[in-house]
């Protein structure tokens, strides 16, 4: 009986050897499967963060060049403004000078118009007071008002 206590002995000692080392074999399988899939989901996370970073870093490049163009057309903005503010003004003083020029022409025909009727005013007296009197008087060579065109004489 020793000997079949001896051989099953044997027997369960080589199932325990080979489970034991089935355990490590799985083990070291194990281990190398986590490692592989830690260095993959570090390679997948690497991927991730570049991708990411990649569009953020796009993004903040985009961002200051937008900032850029916004400053300077900002600058621009007041630049023109400036220039129309300007403009604005040069145009106000160029209407007042037409204005100021259309009222003395104005007041230069309203002159004229009565230089004219004082003129007609005394070749009316002079021709009555002559035909009254029988005889013509000198006529008088007193310029009262002188423009460009016109004189009023006496």
């Amino acid at each position: 009986m020793e000997a079949a206590g001896g051989q099953l002995e044997a027997a369960l000692l080589h199932i325990m050897q080979r489970h034991h080392h089935q355990s490590l074999h799985h083990r070291n399988k194990t281990e190398r499967s986590k490692a592989d899939a830690v260095r993959s989901a570090a390679r997948v996370a690497d991927l991730l963060v570049a991708t990411v970073d990649g569009g953020v870093q796009e993004i903040y490049i985009n961002e200051r060049r937008i900032e850029l163009e916004a400053r300077a057309l900002l600058a621009t903005i007041v630049r023109y403004r400036k220039q129309t503010d300007q403009w604005l003004a040069a145009t106000n003083a160029i209407n007042s000078v037409l204005k100021e020029i259309g009222d003395f022409e104005n007041w230069m025909k309203i002159m004229d118009f009565d230089c004219k009727s004082i003129n007609a005013a005394i070749h009316t007296f002079q021709d009555y007071y002559s035909i009254r009197k029988g005889t013509l008087l000198p006529s008088l060579k007193i310029t009262l008002f002188h423009t460009g065109t016109h004189r009023l004489r006496l």
